[in-house]
């Protein structure tokens, strides 16, 4: 009798990877071939800040303000030379990045990583952001126009 052969599933095989901001920069120090995305509104990464280097393929845009996962991928396909490199994924606050990486993932991308807590941290007590945790609070460089 004949057993079947697993189906390959890049989700399991190769899980998106959870770094913190500052293990993020390290991995994308390490791997000068890594595509760094900001998925933020491209408003927001100009205004707000964003990392040296990083490449703006929103997850979604203004006014609309839903994304379209598969022109997300197309976005990210055109810049990475193959599924196989690694993607590194920010946001605002690290919540985003999680349905683009699923969809990367979803799409045969095996190296996808999510930065936790985004670019400007998680909301403290008083509503404010880069106060308790994120890319600027870490203290790790940024520009802004």
């Amino acid at each position: 009798m004949r057993v079947p052969r697993p189906q390959s599933n890049a989700r399991q095989s190769h899980p998106m990877k959870h770094l913190s901001p500052s293990d993020a920069w390290a991995f994308v120090q390490a791997h000068p071939n890594a595509l760094f995305v900001d998925v933020r509104m491209e408003i927001e990464s100009m205004y707000v800040g964003r990392p040296p280097g990083v490449q703006s393929i929103p997850w979604y845009e203004y006014p609309d303000l839903t994304p379209n996962p598969a022109h997300f991928v197309a976005a990210v396909q055109r810049e990475a030379s193959d599924p196989s490199t690694p993607v590194v994924l920010i946001c605002r606050s690290g919540k985003r990045t999680l349905d683009a990486g699923k969809a990367l993932e979803d799409a045969g991308f095996t190296d996808v990583v999510n930065v936790l807590h985004g670019f400007e941290g998680e909301l403290d007590d008083a509503f404010h952001r880069s106060t308790i945790s994120g890319w600027r609070f870490e203290g790790l460089p940024w520009e802004q126009m």
